[in-house]
């Protein structure tokens, strides 16, 4: 299985990528992450999300599961996460919208729309905390004790 996680905006710090790489390591190589980057817009806000959309758009495929990540979107649990990324077999995308969120077209191209909270977050935290669920998601599946209820 892969997730891709396409995010808008530079690559992460050495810092940030440390820890990231951390968590993809210890997942199995059964279940591998790609990161896909996408440059801002240098257009206005309206504008932006549209031209950072068809980017965003152009990197799924059409049988892919895709998980938006946006603060209007639905709070889960943790053991929620890991069903939504592991019910199937089926390869996932998550996307990290810009800074003026995401167009319309991605959020009607997303199987579900989901959110860290209410608190706007960095880029860089976004990618590390979505690291780490993924892994935490991965152990509930498997039963391992990472996770405790």
């Amino acid at each position: 299985m892969t997730i891709k996680i396409i995010s808008v905006g530079s690559k992460p710090s050495a810092e940030i990528s440390a820890l990231i790489n951390d968590y993809a390591r210890r997942l199995p190589s059964s279940v591998k992450i790609v990161w896909r980057y996408i440059k801002h817009s240098k257009i206005n806000d309206k504008h932006s999300m549209k031209h950072e959309a068809e980017n965003i758009l152009r990197n799924i495929e059409s049988e892919e599961k895709v998980v938006l990540l946006d603060e209007k979107g639905r709070q889960i649990s943790s053991p929620q996460l890991s069903h939504k990324l592991f019910s199937d077999s089926k390869d996932v995308t998550i996307v990290i919208g810009g800074a003026y969120g995401s167009d319309s077209s991605v959020k009607e191209r997303a199987d579900f729309i989901w959110s860290l909270g209410e608190l706007v977050y960095p880029h860089q935290l976004v990618r590390l905390v979505l690291a780490e669920q993924i892994y935490r998601a991965y152990c509930i599946k498997v039963g391992h004790p990472y996770h405790h209820d």
